[in-house]
């Protein structure tokens, strides 16, 4: 069993098809590109995956539950975590607790709390900031933080529910080139370390080319191609609709 399975995604808006009759599989310890030109679905099919909108038809999959129909917070609690391609910190609150108030959430400890929340899972969130990085910014406020590190703490913080899959979109967006390799390197090792299943939206095709597994082509809301980097890359429908003659 695939660890997200994908089968026939619908979803429209007014007259207008975002998505149609989209279906893929998504392995533990794979990378998955999500890419295709402006408007091809990228985004609506991330949200039709976490939750954010419903399907019109179709079903999605996680270690076989299915999630169509569910609310964002029970498919997150159900292993599916997201990063945005604006980064979603509190800009007022320290590194560490940001990543804090995810493991709160997740144990359940938002409420009858007998001391202050800054003190629980302290140890547990600077071992997440270590592992991407930030360890020694655990005590910086989020709000005076490079855009690069910020992306770096939102991983953290996604990292924190201790997802099964987890979507990705536009991770390098407003990041400097080195930045953005770091950054997907840095998945890249995560997804082997902890078998996690990851599906990221890129227009960086060096980020895309040089770290997916696969990728997976939209155009108009449906899959023209799927495949390694290398036959993608070859693929004539691509190269006419997203990466130019020349690619």
């Amino acid at each position: 069993m695939k660890r997200l399975e994908v089968s026939g995604l619908e979803r429209s808006f007014g007259g207008v098809k975002a998505v149609r009759g989209v279906s893929f599989g998504l392995d533990a310890g794979e990378l998955l590109a999500l890419i295709g030109p402006n408007g091809a679905g990228k985004t609506t099919c991330f949200n039709l995956l976490n939750g954010q909108l419903r399907a019109d038809a179709g079903s999605v999959r996680l270690d076989g539950t299915e999630l169509v129909g569910l609310p964002p917070r029970r498919v997150w609690r159900l292993g599916v975590g997201r990063t945005f391609q604006i980064t979603a910190t509190f800009p007022t609150m320290t590194v560490a607790e940001n990543v804090q108030t995810v493991l709160l959430s997740c144990r359940r400890r938002l409420s009858g709390l007998w001391r202050p929340a800054a003190s629980f899972f302290r140890e547990e969130a600077v071992a997440l900031l270590d592992r991407v990085g930030m360890g020694a910014q655990a005590d910086r406020p989020c709000g005076v933080l490079a855009y690069g590190d910020l992306k770096r703490v939102e991983l953290a913080m996604a990292l924190a529910s201790d997802p099964k899959l987890l979507l990705m979109d536009e991770p390098t967006a407003g990041m400097a080139p080195n930045e953005r390799l770091e950054l997907m390197a840095l998945t890249a090792s995560l997804v082997r370390e902890r078998g996690l299943a990851v599906l990221f939206t890129e227009h960086d095709m060096d980020v895309v080319f040089g770290h997916a597994t696969r990728i997976l082509v939209l155009d108009r809301g449906q899959v023209i191609a799927e495949g390694p980097p290398d036959a993608v890359r070859a693929d004539p429908r691509v190269q006419a609709v997203y990466l130019g003659s020349a690619a």
